[in-house]
């Protein structure tokens, strides 16, 4: 069984910057294939950045040039940098497998808010 732990949500103004986390552990030998997803009030869970095993980067077009994604696989963590947040960033944060792989259970989350 694997645990997916996500942190480093909070609350920022309009241009500002946050650094997610999310830790793995129990039964995972990489974090070679992961994404970040967020899920709005009232909102579809959506996808928002995904890193590949060949060190391969896709990311939906409401954040491209603002988010990047990362991972450090000797500590099975994977980051998600966020830039000139929006408030329209405003969602909890989720990491997960990319679509089409074998997916975790889901963890709790990290919230982001953005406001002023």
């Amino acid at each position: 069984q694997v645990q997916l732990l996500e942190s480093g949500g909070g609350l920022v103004q309009p241009g500002g910057s946050l650094r997610l986390s999310c830790s793995a552990s129990g039964n995972i030998f990489s974090i070679n294939n992961m994404g970040w997803y967020r899920q709005a009030p009232g909102k579809q869970r959506e996808l928002v950045a995904t890193i590949f095993s060949g060190g391969s980067t896709n990311y939906a077009d409401s954040v491209k040039g603002r988010f990047t994604i990362s991972r450090d696989n000797a500590k099975k963590t994977l980051y998600l940098q966020m830039n000139r947040l929006k408030p329209e960033d405003t969602a909890v944060y989720y990491c997960n497998t990319p679509p089409h792989f074998l997916s975790y259970d889901w963890g709790q989350g990290t919230q982001v808010t953005v406001s002023s």
